[in-house]
């Protein structure tokens, strides 16, 4: 059984990512502040709930260490807690910037500094960040500019640890969501179709495949699951 470690547990998509993965035979290491989304993930014995701070190295490099002293290997991370801000060049301060690094950056470069080595030492291992179409698409990210800077960050924290493994079965991947379909976003946005958007659900089938046999093949990804949006 593949041992997978999931950040952002609790959220809208992170919770659809746990069932799913549950449902699929993975054992599920949750990493959030709160779990009140995760009721369903009790009834799983290979499931375990852990409230940790991200923005703590030291502390997430030993959670990590206690891991993989309790289950022997870490297959994958899937690496989804993050957060958003708007706001272009003129309204975007150097808080606002270092605010969005800690959230989406760190949070994820925290995990993988101490999964990589794990990874590399077994020849086998699976980094998946969570991108955002707005690092890649300038005229989307004018008006989000410290979201688009720290997402961008991963696309080139990624390339890195490819460059690094190759000739390994370490990968690391991109997934990159248009707007996802929860309702926050039909809140915000009770205007738009959300037929348009990608839900949860389908995200969660493309980071399983990503980490599982199917996907043994691929190197360098990035997914750009967009639907029509």
């Amino acid at each position: 059984m593949k041992t997978i470690l999931i950040s952002g547990a609790n959220g809208n998509l992170g919770a659809a990512v746990v069932k799913l993965f549950l449902e699929r035979g993975y054992g599920v290491v949750a990493l959030d502040q709160h779990d009140d989304k995760l009721g369903f993930a009790k009834a799983f014995p290979v499931f375990s709930f852990a409230a940790l701070d991200l923005l703590d190295e030291a502390a997430v490099s030993r959670f990590v260490g206690s891991v993989i002293a309790l289950k022997g290997s870490i297959e994958g991370a899937l690496m989804i807690a993050g957060g958003f801000a708007a706001g272009s060049v003129e309204d975007t301060d150097g808080t606002d910037i270092h605010r969005q690094l800690s959230i989406n950056f760190d949070t994820a470069y925290f995990l993988t500094r101490p999964l990589l080595k794990h990874m590399k030492s077994r020849g086998y291992g699976r980094l998946v960040f969570i991108g955002a179409r707005p690092a890649l698409n300038p005229d989307q990210g004018k008006g989000l500019v410290a979201y688009a800077l720290s997402k961008s960050l991963l696309f080139k924290l990624a390339d890195f640890i490819n460059e690094d493994s190759k000739l390994t079965n370490v990968v690391a991947s991109m997934v990159v969501p248009s707007t996802i379909d929860t309702p926050g976003n039909r809140s915000a946005m009770p205007d738009a179709d959300p037929a348009l958007w990608v839900r949860p659900e389908q995200i969660a089938e493309v980071l399983e495949f990503i980490c599982s046999d199917r996907g043994i093949v691929l190197r360098e990804p990035i997914y750009k699951v967009y639907n029509n949006a």
